[in-house]
């Protein structure tokens, strides 16, 4: 059994669910308080329509904010000026305008069966990226002219930097969550490492998961292979606090000695080194992967490599969460109506490796 050795001391904002949940109210609030732009904007829209607490606490401040902007867009529209935004943002903006604020922009989640499925409208309008292109291979050198983390104009996105666990790393919220706390955890960014994971980086992160599990029950550390729906090529883990356990953690499923089968395969480990020997076995066969990291324990879930097969009309993507058994949807009549078999045949279908 091979022993991870870290040092176990974690800075705010990881020393409590507390003082996370402290730090993303706070953020959100000194982001609203500036002059933020289109994507500020939309990041601190998207993140309190996740929360109802953060609802509560933003909701007047973000419709101000809301007609203010769109006052603005529509004056520098109509004059022929320029509004000095990316045109995602902008697209994203408009589309809002057009929706309108209030409470039909936040996030619903409900229970079918075993499976979590939720109506995000704001998720809806994410620019795509590279998630739903197909890709051929788990690597790609680092590219310094595509999406990455280091942009200047992510700046406003980050949440925390500091050391975590003797490396230099950086927590932006993720600026269309759809999980409790959802933030993207960049080790070393400045070192531009792709989105490879290597043993030093799996290392890292079942430390930092069973660290942050004691501090945070229900924190999580998630990722997506290229292949697997990872949307930038900037090494990166995705990060989140559950309430509830996830699907796939059910104890009825046979990976967690229940007696019912997952519909995909799900590999589960408790041991960092034989979990390695999986992750690089399938680096070997070229096979895409995503990973869950929770406290002392691992789940790894092989799959087909995305754009290889047809999905669901009413899917959106296959990747961690989907993996874990959870789904997004952007269309309320699928929200309302998807039954737990259609998901079910849906993940079989994906993990057909």
């Amino acid at each position: 059994m091979k022993s991870v050795k870290y040092s176990a001391s974690l800075p705010e904002p990881f020393a409590s669910t507390t003082a996370l949940q402290q730090a993303y109210a706070e953020g959100l609030t000194r982001l609203l308080a500036g002059d933020v732009g289109l994507g500020g904007y939309i990041l601190a829209l998207a993140n309190t329509a996740q929360d109802a607490t953060l609802w509560q606490l933003l909701e007047r401040r973000l419709e101000e904010r809301h007609y203010h902007l769109a006052a603005l867009v529509t004056t520098r529209l109509r004059q022929g000026r320029p509004i000095g935004v990316p045109d995602d943002d902008l697209m994203v903006f408009l589309k809002l305008v057009a929706i309108g604020f209030g409470d039909g922009l936040r996030v619903h989640t409900r229970r079918v069966g075993p499976w979590e499925v939720s109506f995000n409208p704001l998720r809806a309008l994410r620019p795509p990226r590279a998630s739903r292109v197909r890709v051929e291979g788990l690597s790609r050198p680092f590219d310094p002219d595509g999406f990455h983390f280091n942009r200047p104009a992510l700046e406003r996105e980050v949440l925390w930097s500091g050391t975590l666990l003797g490396r230099p790393a950086r927590l932006l919220y993720n600026k269309f969550p759809f999980v409790e706390l959802h933030g993207l955890l960049v080790p070393e960014p400045e070192q531009s490492w792709p989105q490879w994971l290597t043993e030093q980086w799996h290392d890292w992160a079942w430390a930092l998961a069973a660290a942050a599990g004691e501090a945070l029950p229900g924190f999580g550390l998630a990722y997506n292979s290229l292949g697997a729906h990872a949307s930038v090529n900037h090494l990166h883990f995705q990060t989140f606090v559950r309430t509830d356990p996830l699907p796939l953690a059910l104890p009825h499923w046979r990976h967690n000695r229940g007696e019912t089968a997952y519909p995909t395969a799900c590999l589960t480990f408790g041991d960092p080194g034989q979990a390695w020997q999986a992750i690089a076995s399938l680096h070997t066969q070229g096979t895409p992967y995503n990973l869950i990291y929770t406290a002392g324990r691992l789940y790894l879930l092989p799959r087909r490599p995305q754009g290889s097969h047809p999905q669901a009309e009413w899917a959106s993507g296959h990747a961690w969460y989907e993996m874990a058994g959870g789904v997004v949807l952007f269309n309320r009549a699928d929200y309302e109506g998807l039954d737990a078999e259609a998901i079910a045949v849906e993940l079989q279908r994906v993990g057909q490796v």
